[in-house]
């Protein structure tokens, strides 16, 4: 691998403001807003919109759309072709 060409890549806390939820990981996205972690140690962090927590597929919320009934109402509003 070359050397001085890939950006740092360290230990970062991101944080889902919504839903009062943040985790450590490991990533390249930096940040100059920083936060003390739960280990004591102080991380940079990343405020996010959304995340596992927050998202409506992960928290089962998530909305199914009715194709049939679109595809209903298409066909009676401009009749079925043959």
């Amino acid at each position: 691998m070359r050397e001085n060409i890939h950006p740092p890549y360290g230990p970062v806390v991101f944080r889902d403001r919504a839903a009062n939820h943040a985790f450590l990981t490991r990533s390249t996205m930096t940040s100059a807003k920083t936060v003390e972690w739960e280990d004591g140690n102080t991380y940079p962090v990343v405020d996010v919109e959304i995340s596992n927590v927050s998202h409506p597929f992960y928290t089962g919320t998530a909305r199914v759309l009715d194709t049939a009934g679109r595809v209903e109402r298409f066909e009676r509003r401009y009749g079925k072709q043959a």
